[in-house]
């Protein structure tokens, strides 16, 4: 077992989580906020829910479909947060189409969009860092 393949595991159980936010009582607001800051519809719930199945895949099949999962996954979460940082909206779950530009403050957007970009981010570092196969 691979390094590549078990953090494709952990991304699993991440995104399985991220996915089962709006359904564990206490983390959502009354305006249906998980921690106060995302608004999670079962649009994201289902991305997060897909994205989560593929890494597990990934990681059961291969060191090679790790990466793969790795550099995909990381390059698409992290322009999604790049993009969410300069307007305030992302395109995984067709915010900059449906919502536009928006207009908040830039301390809230890095809240909203660090989990994105962490994910993402850490994605690609491990997949080019990690990659024992060179």
């Amino acid at each position: 077992m691979t390094t590549l393949r078990w953090i494709a595991f952990g991304y699993f159980i991440a995104l399985l989580t991220a996915a089962a936010l709006n359904y564990v009582p206490g983390l959502t607001d009354e305006n249906g906020l998980a921690f106060g800051i995302f608004a999670l519809d079962i649009f994201d719930d289902s991305l997060h829910a897909a994205s989560a199945l593929w890494a597990l895949i990934a990681g059961l099949v291969s060191h090679r479909a790790s990466r793969i999962f790795l550099l995909y996954f990381g390059a698409l979460y992290l322009g999604d947060g790049v993009l969410g940082l300069i307007t305030g909206s992302g395109y995984l779950d067709f915010g900059i189409f449906t919502n536009g530009v928006l207009d908040l403050e830039f301390g809230f957007k890095i809240l909203a969009n660090l989990p994105h970009l962490a994910l993402g981010g850490f994605a690609l570092f491990s997949a080019f860092v990690f990659d024992r196969s060179k």
